[in-house]
Protein backbone atom coordinates (compact mmCIF):
# COMPACT_ATOMS: atom_id res chain seq x y z
CA UNK A 1 0.00 0.00 0.00
CA UNK A 2 1.09 3.32 -1.06
CA UNK A 3 0.48 6.72 0.73
CA UNK A 4 0.27 10.02 -1.70
CA UNK A 5 3.22 12.48 -0.29
CA UNK A 6 1.03 15.71 0.82
CA UNK A 7 0.82 18.28 -2.09
CA UNK A 8 1.71 21.99 -1.84
CA UNK A 9 -1.64 24.13 -2.32
CA UNK A 10 -1.67 25.79 -5.41
CA UNK A 11 -1.39 29.59 -5.07
CA UNK A 12 -2.38 32.40 -7.87
CA UNK A 13 -0.82 35.55 -7.72
CA UNK A 14 -2.52 38.38 -9.51
CA UNK A 15 0.15 40.66 -10.44
CA UNK A 16 3.80 40.15 -10.52
CA UNK A 17 5.91 42.86 -9.28
CA UNK A 18 8.50 43.39 -6.11
CA UNK A 19 6.19 42.44 -3.53
CA UNK A 20 4.84 39.36 -4.98
CA UNK A 21 8.27 38.84 -6.45
CA UNK A 22 9.69 38.97 -2.68
CA UNK A 23 6.95 36.14 -1.44
CA UNK A 24 7.45 34.03 -4.32
CA UNK A 25 11.10 33.80 -3.93
CA UNK A 26 10.76 32.79 -0.66
CA UNK A 27 8.13 30.40 -1.30
CA UNK A 28 10.29 28.72 -4.17
CA UNK A 29 13.19 28.93 -1.44
CA UNK A 30 11.47 26.99 1.03
CA UNK A 31 10.47 24.03 -0.87
CA UNK A 32 6.99 25.56 -3.24
CA UNK A 33 7.30 23.39 -6.66
CA UNK A 34 7.07 26.49 -9.07
CA UNK A 35 4.42 24.09 -10.80
CA UNK A 36 2.30 25.38 -7.78
CA UNK A 37 2.72 28.86 -8.33
CA UNK A 38 0.69 30.49 -11.12
CA UNK A 39 1.58 34.39 -11.25
CA UNK A 40 -1.28 36.67 -14.25
CA UNK A 41 0.67 39.67 -15.63
CA UNK A 42 -0.24 41.48 -18.39
CA UNK A 43 3.71 42.32 -18.85
CA UNK A 44 5.41 39.64 -21.16
CA UNK A 45 8.93 40.67 -19.70
CA UNK A 46 8.04 40.46 -16.17
CA UNK A 47 6.40 36.79 -16.88
CA UNK A 48 9.60 35.93 -18.77
CA UNK A 49 11.76 36.73 -15.92
CA UNK A 50 9.54 34.74 -12.85
CA UNK A 51 9.34 31.95 -15.19
CA UNK A 52 12.90 32.34 -15.38
CA UNK A 53 13.75 32.95 -12.29
CA UNK A 54 11.14 30.67 -10.28
CA UNK A 55 10.02 27.89 -13.14
CA UNK A 56 6.33 28.99 -12.08
CA UNK A 57 3.68 29.47 -14.46
CA UNK A 58 2.37 32.06 -15.73
CA UNK A 59 -1.03 34.02 -17.57
CA UNK A 60 -0.90 37.23 -19.41
CA UNK A 61 -5.04 37.33 -18.74
CA UNK A 62 -6.97 35.44 -16.50
CA UNK A 63 -8.68 32.12 -17.08
CA UNK A 64 -9.37 28.78 -15.71
CA UNK A 65 -6.18 28.09 -14.84
CA UNK A 66 -6.79 30.15 -11.91
CA UNK A 67 -9.40 28.05 -10.37
CA UNK A 68 -6.76 25.62 -9.50
CA UNK A 69 -5.30 28.02 -6.80
CA UNK A 70 -6.29 27.04 -3.08
CA UNK A 71 -5.24 31.15 -2.35
CA UNK A 72 -4.71 34.01 -4.72
CA UNK A 73 -2.46 36.71 -3.65
CA UNK A 74 -3.71 39.98 -4.82
CA UNK A 75 -0.35 42.05 -5.38
CA UNK A 76 -1.81 44.83 -8.17
CA UNK A 77 -1.80 48.60 -7.63
CA UNK A 78 -5.02 49.33 -5.58
CA UNK A 79 -6.16 51.25 -8.67
CA UNK A 80 -6.12 48.97 -10.85
CA UNK A 81 -7.58 45.86 -8.34
CA UNK A 82 -11.94 46.33 -9.75
CA UNK A 83 -10.17 46.16 -13.16
CA UNK A 84 -8.12 43.03 -12.57
CA UNK A 85 -10.43 41.26 -10.13
CA UNK A 86 -13.57 41.42 -12.86
CA UNK A 87 -12.26 38.88 -15.27
CA UNK A 88 -10.54 36.66 -12.09
CA UNK A 89 -13.79 36.22 -10.17
CA UNK A 90 -15.77 33.72 -12.14
CA UNK A 91 -12.42 31.44 -11.14
CA UNK A 92 -11.24 32.79 -7.65
CA UNK A 93 -14.63 32.35 -5.72
CA UNK A 94 -13.66 29.06 -3.55
CA UNK A 95 -10.11 30.50 -2.81
CA UNK A 96 -8.34 32.05 0.47
CA UNK A 97 -7.66 35.39 -1.00
CA UNK A 98 -4.73 37.51 0.67
CA UNK A 99 -3.83 40.96 -0.36
CA UNK A 100 -0.59 42.91 -0.13
CA UNK A 101 -2.11 45.98 -1.67
CA UNK A 102 -2.55 49.25 0.57
CA UNK A 103 -6.23 50.70 0.89
CA UNK A 104 -8.33 48.22 -1.05
CA UNK A 105 -10.57 46.80 2.29
CA UNK A 106 -11.59 43.54 2.97
CA UNK A 107 -15.35 44.02 2.16
CA UNK A 108 -14.29 45.08 -1.43
CA UNK A 109 -12.32 42.37 -2.19
CA UNK A 110 -14.84 39.66 -0.84
CA UNK A 111 -17.54 41.49 -2.87
CA UNK A 112 -15.16 41.83 -6.27
CA UNK A 113 -13.90 37.88 -5.70
CA UNK A 114 -17.03 36.44 -4.38
CA UNK A 115 -15.03 34.72 -1.44
CA UNK A 116 -15.24 36.18 2.50
CA UNK A 117 -11.82 34.08 3.13
CA UNK A 118 -9.98 37.45 2.83
CA UNK A 119 -6.70 38.38 4.49
CA UNK A 120 -5.64 42.05 4.27
CA UNK A 121 -1.41 42.13 4.57
CA UNK A 122 0.34 45.40 5.20
CA UNK A 123 4.19 44.63 4.12
CA UNK A 124 7.05 46.59 3.77
CA UNK A 125 9.84 46.78 1.80
CA UNK A 126 11.96 44.99 3.83
CA UNK A 127 10.51 42.10 3.04
CA UNK A 128 12.61 42.15 -0.22
CA UNK A 129 15.38 40.78 1.67
CA UNK A 130 13.58 39.18 4.46
CA UNK A 131 13.82 41.61 7.26
CA UNK A 132 9.96 42.91 6.80
CA UNK A 133 7.45 42.89 8.91
CA UNK A 134 3.57 42.65 7.68
CA UNK A 135 0.44 43.41 9.96
CA UNK A 136 -2.69 41.01 9.16
CA UNK A 137 -6.17 41.61 9.78
CA UNK A 138 -8.57 38.15 8.76
CA UNK A 139 -12.48 38.44 7.89
CA UNK A 140 -14.21 36.08 10.58
CA UNK A 141 -14.77 33.85 7.73
CA UNK A 142 -11.01 32.70 7.78
CA UNK A 143 -10.27 29.59 9.77
CA UNK A 144 -7.39 28.99 12.04
CA UNK A 145 -5.89 27.06 9.41
CA UNK A 146 -6.13 29.49 6.72
CA UNK A 147 -3.88 31.92 9.56
CA UNK A 148 -1.23 29.29 9.19
CA UNK A 149 -1.37 29.27 5.76
CA UNK A 150 -1.12 32.88 5.67
CA UNK A 151 1.80 32.93 7.93
CA UNK A 152 3.64 30.28 6.11
CA UNK A 153 3.81 32.28 3.16
CA UNK A 154 4.90 34.95 4.66
CA UNK A 155 7.46 33.81 6.87
CA UNK A 156 10.42 34.26 4.32
CA UNK A 157 9.40 37.62 3.86
CA UNK A 158 9.91 38.56 8.13
CA UNK A 159 7.82 38.90 10.81
CA UNK A 160 4.12 39.09 11.17
CA UNK A 161 1.53 40.67 13.51
CA UNK A 162 -2.17 40.11 13.38
CA UNK A 163 -4.37 43.02 14.86
CA UNK A 164 -7.98 42.47 15.46
CA UNK A 165 -9.86 45.28 13.59
CA UNK A 166 -9.27 45.97 10.05
CA UNK A 167 -8.82 49.85 10.95
CA UNK A 168 -5.46 49.13 13.03
CA UNK A 169 -3.68 48.62 9.53
CA UNK A 170 -3.99 52.11 8.89
CA UNK A 171 -1.97 52.24 11.71
CA UNK A 172 0.52 49.75 10.81
CA UNK A 173 0.80 51.59 7.54
CA UNK A 174 1.82 54.93 9.20
CA UNK A 175 4.47 53.38 11.32
CA UNK A 176 5.80 49.82 9.55
CA UNK A 177 3.98 49.85 6.00
CA UNK A 178 5.89 53.72 5.96
CA UNK A 179 8.74 53.35 8.52
CA UNK A 180 11.45 52.41 6.20
CA UNK A 181 11.26 55.82 4.46
CA UNK A 182 11.37 57.43 7.84
CA UNK A 183 14.38 55.43 8.71
CA UNK A 184 15.92 56.45 5.39
CA UNK A 185 15.05 60.05 5.79
CA UNK A 186 17.26 60.14 9.31
CA UNK A 187 20.26 58.47 7.12
CA UNK A 188 19.90 60.98 4.99
CA UNK A 189 20.57 64.00 7.17
CA UNK A 190 22.98 62.21 9.07
CA UNK A 191 24.61 62.03 5.89
CA UNK A 192 24.56 65.77 5.25
CA UNK A 193 25.67 66.78 8.67
CA UNK A 194 28.51 64.60 8.01
CA UNK A 195 29.47 66.43 5.15
CA UNK A 196 28.69 69.81 7.39
CA UNK A 197 31.20 68.45 9.79
CA UNK A 198 34.24 67.53 7.32
CA UNK A 199 33.26 63.95 6.69
CA UNK A 200 32.30 62.59 3.41
CA UNK A 201 28.94 61.26 2.69
CA UNK A 202 29.62 58.02 2.36
CA UNK A 203 31.46 58.36 6.18
CA UNK A 204 28.21 59.59 6.85
CA UNK A 205 26.23 56.75 5.41
CA UNK A 206 28.81 53.92 6.94
CA UNK A 207 28.21 55.14 10.44
CA UNK A 208 24.79 56.28 10.13
CA UNK A 209 23.88 52.57 9.14
CA UNK A 210 26.35 50.87 12.08
CA UNK A 211 24.54 53.11 14.37
CA UNK A 212 20.77 52.37 12.92
CA UNK A 213 21.40 48.51 12.65
CA UNK A 214 23.51 48.43 16.16
CA UNK A 215 20.79 50.61 18.16
CA UNK A 216 17.99 48.44 16.53
CA UNK A 217 19.88 44.99 17.97
CA UNK A 218 20.85 45.87 21.49
CA UNK A 219 16.76 47.31 21.72
CA UNK A 220 15.81 44.14 20.56
CA UNK A 221 17.97 42.09 22.51
CA UNK A 222 17.20 44.59 25.86
CA UNK A 223 14.57 44.00 28.48
CA UNK A 224 15.09 47.92 28.98
CA UNK A 225 12.57 50.48 27.41
CA UNK A 226 13.95 52.81 24.09
CA UNK A 227 13.32 55.91 26.61
CA UNK A 228 15.78 53.80 29.44
CA UNK A 229 18.31 53.20 26.59
CA UNK A 230 18.54 56.58 25.57
CA UNK A 231 19.05 58.08 29.11
CA UNK A 232 21.78 56.05 29.54
CA UNK A 233 23.40 57.29 26.41
CA UNK A 234 22.72 60.81 27.48
CA UNK A 235 24.84 62.32 30.30
CA UNK A 236 23.55 65.71 31.45
CA UNK A 237 26.36 68.48 29.81
CA UNK A 238 27.36 66.04 27.79
CA UNK A 239 27.27 65.83 23.40
CA UNK A 240 24.19 63.57 22.78
CA UNK A 241 22.40 65.84 25.64
CA UNK A 242 23.32 68.45 23.54
CA UNK A 243 21.65 67.47 20.29
CA UNK A 244 18.41 65.80 22.05
CA UNK A 245 17.61 68.75 23.78
CA UNK A 246 18.20 71.17 20.33
CA UNK A 247 16.13 68.39 19.08
CA UNK A 248 13.17 68.89 21.84
CA UNK A 249 13.64 72.74 21.17
CA UNK A 250 12.61 71.90 17.17
CA UNK A 251 9.62 69.59 18.37
CA UNK A 252 10.86 66.80 16.61
CA UNK A 253 9.38 64.12 18.72
CA UNK A 254 5.94 66.02 17.92
CA UNK A 255 6.54 66.99 14.41
CA UNK A 256 7.44 63.14 13.98
CA UNK A 257 4.29 61.94 15.93
CA UNK A 258 2.40 64.13 13.46
CA UNK A 259 4.06 62.81 10.72
CA UNK A 260 2.65 59.14 11.55
CA UNK A 261 -0.42 60.67 12.24
CA UNK A 262 -1.09 62.49 9.04
CA UNK A 263 0.47 59.04 7.26
CA UNK A 264 -2.63 57.26 8.75
CA UNK A 265 -5.10 59.57 8.34
CA UNK A 266 -3.72 59.62 4.27
CA UNK A 267 -4.13 55.75 4.59
CA UNK A 268 -7.83 56.10 6.00
CA UNK A 269 -8.52 58.16 2.86
CA UNK A 270 -6.73 56.04 0.40
CA UNK A 271 -9.44 52.76 1.67
CA UNK A 272 -12.15 55.91 1.35
CA UNK A 273 -11.27 55.99 -2.14
CA UNK A 274 -10.12 52.71 -3.60
CA UNK A 275 -11.42 50.66 -0.97
CA UNK A 276 -14.81 50.68 -0.98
Amino acid sequence: MTHDAPTSPTLAFIGGGNMATAILGGLVRSGTPGANLIVLDPNAEQRARLERDFGVRTLAAADATLSEADAVVWAVKPQSFRDAAAPCAPFVAGALHLSVMAGIRSDAIAQATGSDRVVRSMPNTPALIGQGISGLYARPAVSAAERAQVEAMLAPTGAVLWVAQESDLDAVTALSGSGPAYVFYFIESMMAAAERMGLSAEQGKQLALATFGGATELARRSDETPAVLRERVTSKGGTTYAALTTLDAREVKAGFIEAMLAAQARARELGNEFGR
